[in-house]
């Protein structure tokens, strides 16, 4: 049913041009498989899964079932001193999908304080291991980590940082790797850059290695436009990290459980961090949880201190019944349709399809990897943003949700997508961007 103008103003929409919007609402009502419904009963066929969340596809059995068992259960269970068995029945099951000793879970209401979260794990083991110089931290141009106080000054998208001041102290970015021409239109990890890996170099003699305590990047920066990293660029960096002692966190918020056609990026390319930081597709976006996964040797670092709390950081839902109960009920739904790694018998099809729109005058590049793309348009001068704003109102009207960062449209569909869905959604985005040259 269709809202009547005067009951949207109280909503403070978030990343909104409110008042554009309040006065041409866009209104989903409903949701299942790859669509949603709109006040006005369209079909929006979904090329981003929700905001990259929604991996497994919309209204899924197993997780609404699983919410409403536990709604009559257990609703809400103290998260501090006190716990509930599908808490940890949830972390046996997420250790057992990372590689190697990432084994220990911490858990978190969203993809902000998953990096809060990971941040501070690493300023207290520094400490803990008799190294409280350790407090710098080193995050990348364009990063994306979050709206919460540290993600914000570790990430470095310029409109998110400009009207919140100095930010936490202590912090410096690497540069990051996008604008090669020679990595443009790439399919899949781009074959030039490995070497801005050794900016951490840089950094290191400008402050000291010995002051840096953990270096905190995206393995696809996912917000600022799917920037996908030089092929061998994340193992430069792991190994740089370990050569000062340097703690590595991957931000795999967006590209964990199955965006790249495995389990995490940390399989995709390889590459073993310290810390992995991840929410969105953890419960498919239904309710909102995150998880910290930790090495082994992180974790138990923390329990060889004297008796008592060990880690003086947590949240009133860390662990909620509701979300744990999501949560077991998409890694069910994941396990039971092969989603996890679906992507990767997808990859090349949603690539070469993607690739065809090259022709287009106002492409300027195109970038893919799993189930991911990032189409950068040809800005209109004096109007940066305008055209794949532009782009993204007409999808809309057209039946297709797509998502805009600056003049770069990106998708990333739910993990379900069919064959068809992926010629429909590249239909519509050709007929678009021809709409909009």
């Amino acid at each position: 049913m269709a809202l009547k103008p005067n009951t949207l103003d109280a909503y403070w929409m978030p990343f909104t041009a409110n008042r554009a919007f309040k006065a041409a609402p866009r209104l989903m009502v409903a949701a299942e498989g790859m669509y949603y419904t709109t006040d006005d009963g369209r079909k929006v066929l979904d090329g981003t899964a929700g905001l990259w969340c929604c991996n497994a596809g919309h209204s899924r059995p197993r997780i609404t079932e699983a919410i409403a068992r536990q709604a009559k259960e257990l609703d809400y269970s103290p998260a501090f001193q006190m716990g509930h068995p599908k808490a940890f029945e949830l972390a046996a099951r997420l250790a057992r999908l990372m590689p190697g000793s990432l084994d220990h879970v911490f858990f978190t209401n969203s993809g902000s304080e998953s990096v809060e979260t990971a941040l501070k794990i690493a300023l207290a083991w520094h400490r803990l291991n008799g190294q409280g110089e350790r407090v710098r931290l080193i995050g990348r141009e364009r990063g994306y980590h979050g709206v919460n106080f540290g993600g914000m000054s570790v990430g470095g998208m310029p409109a998110n940082r400009k009207m919140f001041g100095a930010l936490v102290a202590g912090v410096d970015h690497l540069r990051h790797t996008h604008g090669d021409p020679r990595n443009f239109f790439a399919k899949g990890e781009p074959e030039f850059g490995a070497e801005l890996a050794d900016d951490l170099e840089r950094l290191c003699a400008l402050h000291d290695p010995s002051t840096i305590a953990a270096v905190i990047v995206e393995p696809v920066q996912g917000s600022a436009g799917v920037f996908i990293p030089p092929r061998g660029y994340l193992k430069r960096l792991r190994e740089i990290c370990t050569r000062h002692g340097i703690l590595l966190i991957f931000d795999e918020v967006i590209t964990g459980y199955g965006r790249l056609g495995t389990n995490f990026a940390v399989d995709y390319f390889g590459v073993e961090p310290d810390i992995v930081t991840t929410a969105k597709g953890l419960t498919n976006g239904v309710i909102p949880m995150g998880a910290v996964f930790a090495q082994k040797r992180i974790h138990d670092l923390f329990m060889q201190g004297p008796a008592g709390i060990e880690f003086f950081h947590g949240y009133t839902y860390s662990a909620n019944p509701m979300a744990c109960a999501a949560a077991l009920g998409t890694l069910d739904t994941y396990d039971e349709e092969g989603l996890l790694t679906r992507g990767a018998s997808l990859a090349q099809y949603w690539a070469d399809t993607a690739h065809s729109l090259r022709d287009i005058p106002i492409v300027a590049d195109i970038r893919t990897l799993g189930l991911i793309a990032g189409i950068e348009l040809k800005p209109i001068e004096g109007k940066p943003t305008a055209r794949a704003f532009d782009a993204y109102l007409k999808c809309f009207a057209a039946g297709l949700l797509v998502r805009t960062t600056g003049d770069i449209i990106a998708l990333s569909p739910p993990l379900i997508i069919e064959k068809s869905e992926i010629d429909k959604l590249f239909e519509i985005l050709r007929t678009v961007l021809k709409q909009v040259a």
